[in-house]
């Protein structure tokens, strides 16, 4: 009876994740980061930073994609409905006009057999160097000039009018990341709300994300507010108690502590709850990142429960929970398949909708057993810098040698000469193939 009145709960239950389109090189990331930069650049580069530390994460099914591959987001709705996600929330990135990282979601946009409900975060924010969005080394800010709020809805317009948008009471659905940053939040939403009556679009939903020490959404003018874990929190510090390989300057924390917070947390107003699978930073941030221990299936698929009657406790209508995110991989915060769990926040996510309550409390309040992965790598990390700097000695070596001996540098210039070909040697070039004289 419980697995059933569960199971009708979650019915009711839309699950969002939240969907990042940086998987897929733009001009603007070759100049700032390096030719053919992708949120994998980063990803690939992970290691662990100390005892118990799960990085890198590294996809299973999916692969190192590219999100210009139509098949590739197909697959990923497919997958995604098949465990009991309902849509996806793309993040907007819109800076005075210019918009990047928009050809994934424009592609989802006029492809009908992407058929997957979405919404849009609106990732207003500053570019750093720093992947913190603070003010250190803006790559590209946020203007916010005379004319953006009107030219910020007009570009919303397309993707309003789509029947796959997510509606709240046959609304569109709107988030903010930071609208603490909107130099008048309340003039901003006036001219919204205006324009999408007089275009014919109608109300709208405008929600807040709870970020960045934000917790009030009423303050904005907005109709509600949806939590953004790990935002927020105030958890118990566990950097003391692992082993580091080196100085960390980050901080480390206890999933379960995380998750219990945010199913306390209470706010007056609409707030949509919100979890996460797992979290690191690590690829983003390295020694300056936050570290989340026991990001496991069997935790998420705790928390996402709990929440789940949760929200039904208080509310009988339709609901939406979100949950950060599907693929943010350089965030260690991903329910696509990894190459640790495989289908295992997924499966979570499913049996947690249909009413399956596994769990009473938080199963996993140890740290996962990594000691074999751990001892691998460590393995290997200490033969790599063994040989880097044994070989790095030996290169100083010759160099010196060669500088106070001029005929050992003469021999050496003789034999590391490539020979020279016959000039009548006949060269044999293939169909296609341009001649090896040509310019």
């Amino acid at each position: 009876m419980k697995s059933e009145v569960a199971s009708s709960r979650g019915d009711r239950i839309r699950l969002i994740a939240f969907y990042l389109t940086q998987f897929h090189p733009i001009p603007e990331n070759d100049k700032w980061w390096g030719k053919g930069f992708t949120e994998w650049t980063n990803v690939t580069k992970a290691v662990p930073l100390f005892e118990g530390h799960y990085q890198p994460h590294l996809p299973a099914d999916f692969g190192f994609y590219d999100l210009r591959v139509k098949e590739t987001r197909h697959d990923q709705i497919k997958t995604a409905k098949e465990y009991g996600i309902d849509g996806f929330c793309y993040h907007y990135y819109w800076f005075s006009g210019k918009r990047i990282l928009n050809r994934p979601l424009d592609d989802m946009l006029s492809d009908p057999e992407s058929d997957m409900p979405f919404c849009l975060c609106w990732a207003n924010e500053n570019w750093t160097r720093r992947w913190d969005a603070a003010e250190h080394e803006v790559l590209l800010a946020q203007q916010y000039r005379s004319n953006d709020d009107l030219a910020f809805i007009q570009s919303l317009e397309p993707f309003f009018a789509d029947s796959r948008y997510i509606r709240v009471d046959g609304k569109p659905l709107l988030i903010v990341y930071r609208p603490q940053h909107l130099p008048n939040a309340q003039k901003t939403v006036e001219i919204w709300r205006r324009y999408c009556r007089n275009s014919g679009i109608g109300e709208i939903t405008i929600c807040a994300a709870l970020t960045h020490g934000n917790q009030d959404y009423l303050q904005f003018g907005f109709d509600c507010g949806v939590e953004f874990p790990p935002h927020n929190i105030s958890p118990t510090w566990v950097n003391d108690s692992v082993k580091q390989y080196d100085a960390f300057e980050g901080g480390i924390c206890d999933y379960c502590d995380v998750a219990s917070s945010y199913l306390k947390k209470s706010y007056n107003g609409l707030v949509y709850k919100t979890v996460f699978p797992s979290w690191d930073n690590t690829a983003r941030r390295k020694h300056r990142a936050l570290a989340v221990l026991n990001g496991t299936p069997n935790n998420y698929e705790y928390w996402l429960s709990a929440t789940i009657d949760h929200v039904h406790q208080s509310r009988t209508d339709d609901a939406l929970i979100f949950i950060n995110a599907w693929n943010e991989w350089a965030e260690g915060c991903h329910l696509e398949p990894d190459a640790r769990y495989g289908h295992g926040f997924l499966d979570a996510t499913r049996l947690a909708k249909s009413g399956a309550r596994r769990f009473s409390s938080f199963p996993n309040i140890e740290p996962p057993d990594l000691s074999n992965d751990l001892n691998t790598l460590s393995l290997f990390r200490d033969i790599f810098n063994v040989l880097r700097k044994h070989a790095s000695r030996q290169v100083r070596r010759l160099r010196a040698l060669l500088k106070d001996n001029p005929l050992c540098l003469l021999c050496y210039r003789i034999v590391s000469r490539p020979p020279r070909r016959s000039r009548f040697r006949r060269q044999h070039i293939h169909p296609g193939e341009a001649n090896p004289g040509d310019s």
